[in-house]
């Protein structure tokens, strides 16, 4: 006990305030005309697209009186965003799409919860055929936005960390020369309930500075007037694609007898596979179409992290009317399995393709000193991904956010495990609850239910309109992510952080997709569910836990769950000139770098032990620096590996 409460005293937290500027490689080197210019889609591309990344007018608005003291709820925050009025004048010019909060948009500002904030620009309208629409795609925008297409409201969206498109085809009219795009969003951050994951308007020690607005790409492209509007390739080590696609056709161009035609390729370009697929018309809207079905490949070069081997994909939409494709798009897709189940000793273990395969992970916020969620280039994505798998990792463990596109596109590449968690929200969190009970008192983890209205106060998650939209966004998640073959484990809840019903969660997901194992409860408050008894240990000597209770829903059919340490480390090394705050946070004092280097290996060692004795797995703490946590392999700027040196 003396010891966890010594080392608990040396985590000492920055105050809020004191970041010191800090920007990348790729930073310095921002085109602010041309940020970020890559497609942001590369699971479903076609051809004609452009980005509307790069200079938009903003400005900050006050919210009428009423509206200024308290935190808007989700219905009124729409209400209020869709009936603005839009300011008369601008404030200046922000680069999209990194956030106001962030050095790299040109503001360096912070949405209060008492303000909306406004983006507006123009762009010329790409020509159309009378047989043509337009796509716009917001990647992500936090938190609940209206949008206005040349100054009619067009659509309104809530939630952060997920896409929204928009056809805006019918709010253009002939002899238009240019579209006038206009944002309106509110954001309280940590002020309201809804999941903004390590943003708070108040940061200090593991949570950061919180962001608003559009904070990832926004492009549109061309499409037909029948198209495919999402698609999902899950490969298994069968050979068999699953392919599930949404069609849209606004003009009632198809019928019973279309078909969607996916045809495989190898890296050769030396077609592999064809399957004609089925439409079938959708419950929820007249105008769409879905497709369900399976194709097989003969003899399928499987993906693993040593061999990333992805095969290319050409979806083509056809009515049966006429032999002319409607829609053709391009993709890629993996083929691998992956399961929890026992090995020949009867330990249960993570196996990919058969094989159990030991996880060696990082944490990983993905957040960066200049662009705060928003990466400065897509070379600063591949750059981190290289950086683990170089030193030795096989897993990077996606912390409460959902990434941009291209990065899971990276792993799927370049052989990254990723671990995806699912963004945690609610109300206030309690640090008895959350942190001190917890770690003076581990024989309590598995003891505290989190189905009971006293309980959901204590975890934050007695709102239940966070708890509504908690569930939409994970399930959102697993089906935007679901393509993936890098991903092999959806994590639910993070230490209690806004946790409720994780049996129902994990039951729910893993109906959603079966393919994949599930951590329901990541750190402590095991809810017995889920495919991992998944601890973390940053104060005690690393043990292996016995999971010696009764297993619910589908764990318990398959009869056993993988121990992991899903949260260990976090030892502390400060780069002078690389460190972001004066104060440290983190665990450990280390004179030099090279004593720091010497704990992290003996650390990493001393996990690595323990898979003889049942351990399935690690997630080290942490990639990189962040503000004030400075427990990092690499340093904030990413200019140290502090571990390779």
């Amino acid at each position: 006990m003396l010891d966890v409460c010594r080392v608990l005293k040396s985590a000492v937290a920055p105050k809020p305030g004191e970041l010191t500027p800090l920007i990348t490689p790729w930073g310095e080197q921002l085109d602010r005309a041309h940020p970020l210019p890559e497609h942001p889609r590369p699971t479903l591309v076609r051809d004609r697209w452009a980005s509307l990344n790069g200079p938009w007018e903003y400005a900050f608005a006050t919210l009428d009186h009423a509206e200024r003291d308290r935190t808007l709820t989700a219905r009124e925050a729409t209400e209020t965003v869709r009936t603005a009025r839009m300011p008369h004048a601008f404030d200046g010019t922000i680069t999209v799409p990194f956030s106001p909060e962030a050095p790299l948009s040109g503001v360096g500002r912070v949405l209060s919860p008492r303000e909306l904030l406004w983006y507006r620009r123009s762009f010329e309208m790409p020509a159309l055929s009378s047989h043509e629409r337009l796509i716009v795609h917001f990647e992500a925008v936090d938190w609940i936005c209206a949008l206005f297409v040349n100054g009619r409201l067009a659509a309104t969206h809530q939630g952060g960390y997920l896409p929204f498109s928009l056809d805006i085809t019918p709010f253009l009219t002939d002899g238009d020369g240019s579209i006038e795009l206009a944002l309106c969003v509110y954001d309280p951050s940590d002020a309201g309930t809804q999941p903004c994951g390590k943003q708070r308007l108040e940061s200090n020690g593991i949570w950061y500075t919180p962001q608003s607005g559009i904070w990832q790409s926004v492009w549109y492209e061309v499409v037909p007037d029948a198209y495919v509007a999402s698609l999902t390739l899950d490969g298994a080590a069968d050979g068999t694609l699953r392919t599930d696609a949404l069609i849209c056709d606004p003009d009632a161009r198809l019928d019973d007898d279309s078909q969607l035609v996916v045809s495989v390729s190898d890296h050769t370009g030396t077609a592999v596979a064809r399957g004609i697929l089925a439409l079938v018309r959708t419950d929820r809207t007249h105008d769409a179409w879905e497709v369900h079905g399976n194709i097989l490949v003969e003899r399928p070069h499987l993906w693993r992290p040593d061999d990333p081997y992805l095969y290319d994909v050409q979806v083509t939409l056809i009515p049966q009317t006429s032999a002319t494709p409607v829609d053709t798009a391009g993709s890629y897709c993996g083929f691998r399995s992956v399961e929890v189940r026992r090995d020949r000793e009867g330990v249960p273990r993570l196996f990919l393709n058969g094989d159990a395969l030991f996880l060696k992970g990082t944490l990983d916020q993905g957040y960066w000193p200049d662009g705060l969620m928003t990466a400065p280039s897509d070379a600063a994505l591949v750059h981190d991904i290289e950086q683990l798998k170089d030193a030795g990792f096989n897993m990077l463990r996606k912390h409460i956010k959902v990434e941009v596109a291209r990065w899971y596109y990276h792993c799927d590449r370049i052989g990254m495990l990723v671990w995806q968690d699912a963004v945690s929200g609610g109300s206030s969190y309690s640090p008895w609850y959350s942190s001190r009970k917890p770690t003076l008192f581990s024989a309590s983890w598995g003891a505290f239910r989190d189905d009971t209205p006293r309980h959901r106060r204590a975890l934050a998650a007695d709102d239940a309109d966070y708890r509504s939209e908690w569930s939409e966004t994970c399930t959102g998640m697993v089906s935007l992510l679901a393509s993936h073959p890098s991903i092999v484990t959806w994590v639910l809840f993070n230490e209690g952080w806004g946790q409720f019903d994780a049996n129902k969660a994990a039951e729910q997901v893993h109906r959603l997709d079966p393919t994949r194992p599930i951590d329901a409860v990541s750190g402590w408050y095991d809810q017995h569910c889920g495919d991992y008894l998944s601890h973390h240990n940053y104060f005690r000597p690393l043990t292996v836990a016995q999971d010696r209770h009764a297993l619910q829903g589908y764990a318990a059919d398959r009869g056993c769950r993988a121990f992991v340490i899903s949260e260990f480390g976090g030892w502390t090394q400060r780069i002078e000139g690389h460190a972001a705050t004066a104060s440290s946070y983190g665990y450990g004092n280390f004179a030099t770098v090279d004593a720091w280097r010497k704990a992290v290996h003996q650390t990493l060692a001393q996990a690595e032990a323990l898979a003889p004795r049942g351990l399935a797995g690690y997630v080290y703490t942490q990639l990189s620096d962040v503000e004030g946590e400075l427990n990092g392999i690499l340093t904030y700027d990413r200019r140290v590996n502090k571990l390779l040196g």
